[in-house]
């Protein structure tokens, strides 16, 4: 017989890098989840992935206390910054321009991000990565 879902949660956590401080810990603690359980799954998953990168995990706990967890690619606001070498995003994306990337780095963003997205094709992706960059100020040559 299946287990009884209780709930989902979503936390965005870095790669390799989840503990029992906050915001883990309390989220986690109030639905009754075993923190270093999932903190030591978590970190052992996220091994290959480029350390510090945040990855958005959905996590469905049921009811005898057990959990699942699914962790998904960083988001694309992630991949841009660092392939423009930035900081953050314009404060007023539209009237200002804070860096620029290729149509390559683009393509490749598209590919690692493709199995997240709603898309059928990679041309289509990169057109959603394309319009994260617009809205972040970022220009595509």
């Amino acid at each position: 017989m299946a287990k009884k879902v209780i709930g989902q949660l979503k936390l965005q956590v870095p790669a390799g890098k989840a503990n029992p401080s906050p915001p883990i810990g309390p989220a986690l603690g109030q639905r009754g989840i075993n923190i270093m359980e999932f903190c030591k799954a978590f970190n052992a998953k996220s091994q290959e992935m480029e350390p510090g990168a945040p990855c958005p995990t959905v996590i469905t706990y049921y009811a005898d206390k057990s959990f699942t967890f699914e962790i998904k690619t960083p988001p694309a606001s992630y991949f841009l910054k660092k392939a423009a070498k930035l900081k953050s995003g314009a404060k007023t994306a539209g009237r200002e321009t804070v860096g620029t990337v290729t149509k390559a780095q683009v393509k490749e963003i598209a590919e690692a991000k493709m199995k997240d997205l709603n898309a059928n094709s990679v041309e289509a992706a990169m057109q959603i990565i394309l319009g994260s960059a617009r809205s972040m100020g970022i220009e595509v040559k």
